[in-house]
């Protein structure tokens, strides 16, 4: 049975179902790497310049690590995935920069995925993606309509249940039919906006949503907020979007900011031009509604835990402050 390596970074946590039942369907078997490790980071900023940013690193480690795993490797250049609106160069880019600095590489099924050509262009690179596994047509399209009903799916278990990505996916895997997010101990509801690549990377962050939960937080992400809220709040914060993955932090920013939790937090990554403009904006819309306290966390490989920690702390802090300010007031 052939082999398809994907990835544990980037778009794997909004597509990652969605593509494992695509290939099984058509006979592969899904290879997976590893959760991120100092060594992983180390390897992927060994291949790339010191000015490229951090999930981008982090991807090309995860590369390394799935070399001599797999038969093919998965890494399609998503270039829009809604009209007039496109990704950062960085996913545009992505096929032709692992065969640059990882050449050893097992061969790459890039396929572009631009909704700007239209429908037709789009159904052609999926049956071209299949093509290599199956001459069936009609067995790439099962396979493809199979794929987007799990996506179907995980978005709604993520929306419906305000679970995490990671929880949605052990929940599919475990086939469980009506799933309850993990319950937490903390009562101070806080929300926690950023790339999913950033926000679920658990190595990546220092365990930033385990920490907050610790610090007796109640945590909600930029994946829990419905599509059609997510959309509203996208009108109130920008008048046009620019990046799609970056507008939807932005919408969930703007959400979580006229929504009842008690504060918010940003992250970014460092060197990430579209995140450091998008999140900028949210703090903005913060500072004009000042209706709750806002902190932008920034990541790179030289974060420190100790660091970030004492930043959680003083944050809550003041959360907590405010919202006793508030209750004596009333």
């Amino acid at each position: 049975m052939l082999r398809v390596g994907i990835p544990r970074a980037l778009l794997y946590y909004q597509y990652f179902p969605m593509w494992q039942v695509f290939f099984e369907h058509l006979g592969v078997e899904v290879v997976v790497s590893p959760t991120t490790t100092k060594s992983i980071l180390a390897q992927g900023s060994s291949r790339m310049v010191a000015e490229t940013c951090l999930p981008v690193k982090i991807f090309a480690g995860h590369v390394l690590s799935l070399v001599g795993q797999c038969d093919y490797l998965f890494v399609p250049a998503i270039r829009s995935v809604e009209h007039k609106v496109y990704n950062c160069s960085k996913f545009l880019a992505l096929p032709d920069l692992v065969k640059a600095v990882v050449p050893e590489s097992p061969p790459i099924l890039d396929v572009d995925v631009d909704v700007n050509r239209g429908k037709r262009d789009v159904y052609l690179a999926i049956y071209q993606l299949g093509r290599r596994f199956t001459w069936n047509p009609a067995r790439v399209k099962a396979a493809a309509d199979a794929a987007w009903r799990v996506h179907l799916e995980y978005q709604d278990l993520m929306r419906r249940n305000k679970l995490t990505p990671v929880q949605a996916m052990s929940s599919m895997q475990a086939d469980s039919p009506a799933p309850e997010p993990e319950p937490q101990a903390g009562t101070l509801p806080v929300a926690v906006v950023g790339h999913p690549y950033l926000i679920h990377d658990e190595f990546i962050n220092h365990r930033l949503l385990h920490r907050l939960q610790q610090l007796g937080a109640r945590t909600y992400t930029a994946d829990m907020v419905p599509e059609t809220e997510l959309d509203a709040a996208v009108a109130n914060v920008v008048n046009k979007p620019y990046w799609t993955y970056e507008t939807e932090v932005v919408g969930a920013g703007g959400y979580y900011l006229e929504s009842q939790v008690a504060g918010v937090i940003g992250v970014a990554a460092f060197g990430c031009g579209p995140d450091s403009l998008m999140m900028d904006m949210v703090q903005r819309y913060s500072r004009r509604l000042g209706s709750k306290p806002f902190m932008s966390l920034t990541l790179d490989e030289h974060t420190a835990e100790a660091g970030l920690l004492t930043r959680l702390e003083a944050f809550l802090d003041m959360v907590r402050r405010r919202q006793r300010g508030k209750a004596s007031l009333a």
